[in-house]
């Protein structure tokens, strides 16, 4: 069972990125699909919400710059980041509740912004 996050980078201050999340061993149509995000020093923090229907919900940090996804067809996430800030610069993951309840966590993808 895992989630891999990918297309991290070094962004400019104002650009835009897409992160995208394949999901593998676990039924992803089912279950609420989240970002989270960990900047160095700091604990991690959920970033986007998105329901099995298509509901979401951000984090006020994000909200307006950020929409994330999903394709059930193709077990895949998205997190698009428009208006990049340098705040923003941290490790992205990809998780679902139920692994995040047992402490499971895939390989994050690196964001850094500057300024």
């Amino acid at each position: 069972v895992q989630l891999q996050a990918s297309g991290g980078g070094l962004v400019q201050a104002g650009g835009s990125l897409r992160l995208a999340c394949a999901a593998s061993g676990i039924a992803f149509s089912v279950n609420v699909f989240n970002w989270y995000r960990q900047a160095p020093g700091k604990e991690r923090e959920l970033v986007a919400t998105i329901t099995v229907s298509g509901s979401t919900d951000y984090a006020d940090f994000v909200k307006g710059r950020f929409t994330i996804s999903r394709d059930n067809v193709k077990h895949a996430g998205y997190l698009q980041m428009n208006s990049l800030k340098p705040e923003d610069t941290a490790v992205y993951y990809c998780n679902v509740p139920a692994l995040v309840r047992l402490g499971s966590w895939g390989q994050g993808t690196q964001l850094t912004v500057s300024s």
